[in-house]
């Protein structure tokens, strides 16, 4: 009697399909993330630097024109060939423009005329957790660790502004725009689905230079314009095309990889690249006050951040 063999031939059908990979979507997300906050770190010491020679608002104007001159060639036509799903969805891109480019950025010009650069990177270290709550109010379940983060960044920027570092009216202008900076970031999870990422940065950032046009007119009627000199010219280079163009392309993109709660954890190291650029290019002083609400910052934003859901 022969023998039955008893091996068995395998169908490729029947074989199981590989687990996707999720690593390197992940590991994107984080390297543009932190791309975006090394880059945005010096656009806060330029905004001091710059808080003397430049108007807050002609510094934002002229920063989304440069920017809009980089983006265009890249996301005009992009942004012209989708011009009927910008119109079904013009309300989120004005409303995304409005925070992103038109209020932010102005905010953080104007907070840098009398705050120290040092400040404002530690101020906007609790946007993360604004970023936190905006997922609240949009439905995600916060637990008792995320809330208690969220208590101890707030103490340590009411301590930063009331009496725990030097307090200027320009922190108050800079907690304005960690909320606008939140809101925006929280928003951009409702981006609409197959909008081009060239054409949104390009279309908000049309929008946000439009929508800045009545207070150019007004600041330069009242205040006049600005010198350009090296000094003003090169840094609104800067602000335009790294700061704008390209950090808020990683940015964003981060965002839709990883999620703003997440790439908000790689935003903790932005007031201590701050901090390190302002006192070597500046000359501020860090001192053990500002330390001690660094700390209470960050710790509040990795305790209230690296909960799980």
């Amino acid at each position: 009697m022969a023998v039955a063999d008893r091996r068995t031939t395998t169908h490729p059908a029947d074989t199981p399909a590989p687990r996707p990979r999720t690593t390197t979507p992940v590991a994107l997300g984080l390297a543009l993330a932190v791309l975006a906050t090394l880059v945005w770190s010096g656009s806060f010491v330029t905004s001091r630097a710059l808080g003397d020679s430049v108007p807050p608002v002609q510094h934002a104007f002229w920063r989304w024109v440069v920017a809009l001159a980089v983006v265009a060639p890249f996301g005009a036509r992009r942004a012209w060939r989708q011009r009927e799903l910008i119109r079904r969805h013009l309300g989120f891109v004005l409303l995304a423009s409005l925070l992103g480019v038109t209020v932010y950025n102005t905010l953080v010009n104007q907070a840098g005329v009398t705050t120290p650069a040092a400040n404002m990177g530690m101020i906007m270290a609790a946007s993360p957790v604004l970023m936190a709550v905006f997922e609240r109010a949009g439905g995600v379940r916060l637990g008792a660790r995320r809330i208690a983060g969220l208590l101890t960044a707030c103490t340590g920027v009411l301590l930063l502004v009331g009496g725990g570092a030097s307090f200027s009216a320009g922190d108050l202008w800079m907690i304005a725009a960690a909320c606008s900076f939140g809101s925006y970031s929280a928003l951009l999870r409702r981006r609409p689905a197959g909008l081009d990422g060239a054409a949104f940065l390009f279309t908000t950032f049309l929008a946000g230079t439009v929508l800045l046009l009545p207070a150019q007119g007004v600041s330069l009627a009242v205040q006049g314009g600005f010198t350009p000199t090296t000094g003003t010219v090169l840094p609104l280079l800067y602000v335009g095309v790294a700061s704008s163009a390209v950090a808020f392309f990683a940015w964003n993109k981060a965002i839709s990889l990883i999620g703003p709660t997440r790439a908000g954890v790689v935003y903790y190291l932005q007031p201590v690249c701050v901090a390190l650029l302002s006192w070597v290019l500046l000359a501020e002083p860090t001192g053990w006050a500002q330390a001690g609400c660094m700390t209470l910052i960050l710790g509040g934003v990795v305790l209230g951040a690296g909960a799980r859901r």
